[in-house]
């Protein structure tokens, strides 16, 4: 890292307490900044946010659940207080659900899309006005392979996770002129606490099975996306925006 690159803004990780989300709140707070840690599970994000203080971060830890807008609204309130401005945000938050498509109620569709795709707007929203004065900004969300290719039993959850693609786009082109950059991850297979219950529930095939069908012969990790994050959060990245950042093994080019 140069000398010259800013490496204290304050970042938001929503879902930071497991999986993806946990090993990006490690690689943003290795960079140096500060980080929030936001998710549904308040132990959990209190655990990560302990772990990172112990490495010497600073480190918050918030309840949110990113459907609740008065939720996300407290938690930016403190964040504010206590760290700083926001800078950085990356949406990790998510849930998945497989569910034949005769099957999808009414209340699972509006259950997977109010988290995936309406919990990452209502993350994003509030935090814009912070970057908008920085005129400096990095907004990363994490959407899924499966929304390039589609998966089985799961079109809520392709849908909701297409809709973050198109989100991010969106976003990239009436935020660029403010200096703010706006780009997806969609992993691939990654060996995450969620998807080793898929797993052990049957409504996913064995992970480690699937690593001779990826080009690279690996299951991806938490810290194969993490590290991707940490770049596009970078100065170094600021030529980059609107896009879609394979991390997936090659699955698709």
């Amino acid at each position: 890292m140069s000398s010259s690159e800013n490496t204290d803004r304050v970042a938001i990780v929503t879902g930071g307490a497991s999986g993806i989300g946990l090993a990006t709140a490690r690689h943003l707070a290795a960079e140096g900044h500060p980080v929030a840690v936001f998710d549904v599970q308040a132990q959990a994000a209190e655990k990560a946010a302990e772990e990172l203080r112990a490495d010497g971060a600073q480190a918050l830890a918030c309840e949110v659940d990113v459907t609740d807008h008065a939720a996300i609204a407290k938690a930016l309130g403190t964040v504010r207080e206590q760290l700083g401005p926001v800078s950085i945000i990356v949406t990790s938050a998510g849930i998945e659900a497989f569910d034949p498509v005769g099957e999808i109620t009414p209340e699972k569709w509006n259950r997977i899309i109010g988290v995936n795709l309406t919990g990452t707007f209502n993350s994003i929203q509030p935090v814009i006005p912070d970057m908008v004065a920085a005129g400096w900004g990095r907004i990363i969300t994490i959407s899924s392979v499966s929304a390039q290719g589609g998966a089985p039993n799961m079109a809520h959850y392709v849908a909701s996770k297409g809709g973050v693609m198109a989100l991010t786009k969106a976003l990239s082109y009436d935020l660029a002129p403010q200096g703010i950059t706006v780009n997806t991850i969609p992993p691939s297979i990654v060996d995450t606490p969620m998807a080793r219950h898929a797993e052990e529930t049957g409504d996913f095939p064995g992970i480690d099975d699937l690593a001779p069908m990826t080009p690279v012969r690996r299951i991806g990790t938490a810290d194969d996306i993490a590290a991707a994050c940490a770049f596009l959060c970078s100065d170094k990245a600021s030529f980059i925006t609107g896009q879609v950042i394979g991390v997936n093994g090659g699955w698709y080019m």
